[in-house]
């Protein structure tokens, strides 16, 4: 039974991928973490031995703290973060519970290097559209919720990326890219392990806006047009990014969550 102090896993799963989700701080020790070495979509991995010297960093943060069981290491890592004024709870079952509960988990050789703040660095071509602003919601409400999006002259996408080291995406002969039919965002949910059936659904309605066949998904015109109109309204392409990130917010949670509600004026007139 949760307490204030524990969360179930069917409770974070709805928490995951909205705006609303806690950190997420995984603590299995090495061992472990070999084992089965996947993430709960939007984790990091820190160690319960140093918790006094990253705690700080988190100071007013809700955080969900991952042992393997969802015993002692993410007991007294929650207990320390308390005590750094970190709203610290610890996942009920741990990462083994995750998995038991059959939720999708995160391929850790599928993340790109950190940078030296913990952050994940991509970069695409400037002006995005639909596929780079939709690549970008995904990272960070699944993968790294602290990542960096660089937007740069198309032509400098891959040498910036070398001086950066910064992960390419949405450009030709690159790993994060189209793959045939399959537009960048259909092919980073697959990668990253996050095929639900709320993600396929968006996918294909990004799917369809991206590449003109607007046939495939009945509300894929209403995102190219909310896209489009996006694309006008913004100069700047992180302001841009900011933006569309409430926009699939919404259309995740339609996808989700509201895919069988309709909607008509009702009239309290009485019928003659």
């Amino acid at each position: 039974m949760s307490s204030y102090t524990s969360i179930s896993p069917d409770k974070l799963s709805r928490l995951i991928g909205t705006a609303n989700a806690p950190a997420l701080i995984d603590v299995r020790i090495d061992e472990d973490f070999s084992a089965d070495p996947c993430l709960i979509p939007g984790a990091i991995r820190r160690s319960h031995l140093d918790v006094q010297d990253w705690a700080a960093r988190m100071t007013g943060q809700s955080v969900v703290v991952v042992c393997n069981k969802g015993q002692k290491l993410s007991e007294g890592t929650a207990a320390w973060l308390r005590c750094s004024n970190v709203a610290a709870e610890i996942l009920e079952g741990g990462h083994a519970g995750w998995r038991q509960a059959e939720l999708p988990t995160v391929p850790a050789d599928r993340i790109p290097r950190r940078d030296g703040r913990g952050r994940t660095v991509w970069v695409t071509r400037s002006r995005p559209k639909i596929d780079r602003i939709a690549c970008p919601w995904l990272i960070r409400r699944f993968v790294d919720p602290t990542a960096v999006f660089l937007f740069v002259t198309a032509s400098e996408v891959e040498a910036v990326a070398e001086r950066f080291e910064a992960t390419p995406f949405d450009i030709e002969n690159v790993f994060w890219s189209h793959r045939g039919e399959l537009c960048t965002f259909d092919v980073m949910v697959k990668e990253f392990g996050l095929s639900t059936p709320s993600l396929e659904r968006l996918a294909t309605m990004v799917r369809a806006a991206d590449t003109a066949r607007l046939d495939l998904s009945a509300e894929a015109p209403g995102l190219l047009a909310a896209s489009l109109g996006l694309s006008r309204m913004f100069d700047d392409d992180l302001e841009q990014l900011d933006a569309g990130l409430l926009l699939y917010d919404a259309f995740y949670r339609w996808c989700r969550d509201a895919t069988r509600e309709t909607h008509n004026w009702p009239t309290n007139k009485v019928k003659p």
